[in-house]
C-alpha cells in the first residue's frame, strides 16, 4: 500500500481587488497662469478700445470721476469681475481657459452654482487680485488650487486629461488578519 501524503492547504496569496477610476487631471501653476494672461489682455483690449476709446469720448467726458473714483476704473472692474462670474457660471470657463482646454470644477456639487461662482470669482477673485502674491499657492497645493479655489471647494481641471487611480480594497480575509495581527480577534 503506498501512503499518500496528506494534503495541507496551501497558503495563498490573497488578491487584492483593485477598483480602477478616473479623475480629470489638476491644472497647474503655469497653465493656469497662461490662461488668466489670455483673459486679462482680452479684458484690457475691450477696456482699452470699447469703454475707453468710445463710450466716454462719445458722451465727451475726458476723465469722469464718481465720488473719489474714476469711471473708467469702476467700468474696467465692473467688466473683469462680470467676465469672470458669468463666463465661469454659464459656461464653466473663460476664454483662456477654453483655449488651452481647461474648466473649473466644484469638489462639493455636480454643476457650479451661483454662490459658488461668486465666492470663487468675485471674493475670492478680489482677495487674490489685491495680494498678487496668492496666486502663488495654485504651485504648492495638492490640488494646485487657488486661494479663491479653496474659499468656494473648486479646482481648475484639464477638459480631456484624465489620470487613473487605483484603489485597494481589502478582502474580508484580509481585515481578519488585519485584526488578528492587532489582537482585537
Amino acid at each position: 500500500m503506498i501512503e499518500q501524503p496528506i494534503e495541507q492547504p496551501i497558503e495563498q496569496p490573497i488578491e487584492q481587488p483593485i477598483e480602477k477610476t478616473f479623475t480629470r487631471k489638476n491644472a497647474g501653476f503655469w497653465i493656469r497662469f497662461f490662461a488668466y494672461s489670455v483673459d486679462v489682455l482680452l479684458i484690457w483690449a475691450v477696456c482699452k478700445l470699447l469703454i475707453v476709446g468710445s463710450v466716454f469720448r462719445l458722451i465727451g467726458v475726458d476723465h469722469p470721476m464718481f465720488w473719489i473714483f474714476s469711471l473708467k476704473a469702476l467700468a474696467g472692474s465692473l467688466l473683469f469681475y462680470a467676465y469672470f462670474v458669468l463666463m465661469t457660471k454659464w459656461l464653466g470657463q473663460t476664454l483662456g481657459k477654453m483655449i488651452f482646454g481647461l474648466r473649473v470644477v466644484s469638489d462639493k456639487q455636480e454643476h457650479l452654482t451661483w454662490t459658488t461662482v461668486l465666492i470663487r470669482e468675485w471674493i475670492g477673485r478680489y482677495i487674490s487680485v489685491t495680494i498678487k502674491l496668492l496666486y502663488f499657492v495654485v504651485a504648492f497645493t495638492p490640488k494646485h488650487q487657488a486661494i479663491h479655489d479653496l474659499l468656494a471647494d473648486t479646482r481648475v481641471v484639464y477638459e480631456n486629461s484624465y489620470e487613473t487611480t487605483e484603489i485597494h480594497q481589502n478582502t474580508w480575509q484580509q481585515e481578519v488578519k488585519q485584526l488578528q495581527q492587532q489582537g482585537e480577534v
